[in-house]
């Protein structure tokens, strides 16, 4: 076997060759690029690393934020139904307040009607006093054949009502 002869011969240069592009790989890749590389990959870590701390804080100021409105918008509705509240009760008040000026023009339209009522059936008391004083006038006149004067028939029917 001619190659294994010739291995002899060709093994220190393939060795000299070997270290060589072994020392030139090492060099360039190992002390040049690989650096370059973990550099790359070490300040991308940090980046993500800061990108997500910023995140964080943001997220942190947007709850507080959110707290901060949730407790505005609670002290807000609070006034708002303070309002509320204090605009039922005037209008209850005014509401009652026109009631009771409406009960009094009521009352006094009642009271009216009660006196015109009453002078109504005075008037009428008195005049059935004065139709039955003449007609118990007219009817003595009649059956006794006497006389009788309207004041007298007057009390007669006064004292018998």
């Amino acid at each position: 076997m001619p190659q294994i002869s010739q291995l002899a011969a060709t093994y220190s240069s393939q060795i000299f060759w070997l270290l060589l592009i072994f020392g030139l790989v090492f060099f360039v890749i190992g002390k040049g690029m690989v650096p370059k590389v973990m550099d790359t990959v070490a300040l991308r870590d940090k980046q993500i690393a800061d990108d997500l701390a910023a995140a964080e804080q943001a997220r942190a100021n947007a709850d507080a934020e959110e707290e901060a409105w949730r407790k505005r918008e609670n002290a807000n509705r609070a006034e708002a139904q303070a309002v509320i509240a204090k605009a039922k009760a005037d209008a209850a008040a005014a509401t009652e307040k026109k009631l009771n000026a409406a009960q009094k023009r009521i009352d006094k339209k009642l009271a009216e009607a009660d006196e015109r009522i009453a002078e109504a059936r005075d008037a009428a008391a008195a005049e059935i006093e004065d139709v039955a004083s003449e007609a118990a006038a007219e009817i003595v006149q009649r059956l006794a054949g006497i006389a009788v004067s309207p004041a007298a028939a007057r009390t007669a029917v006064k004292e018998a009502l």
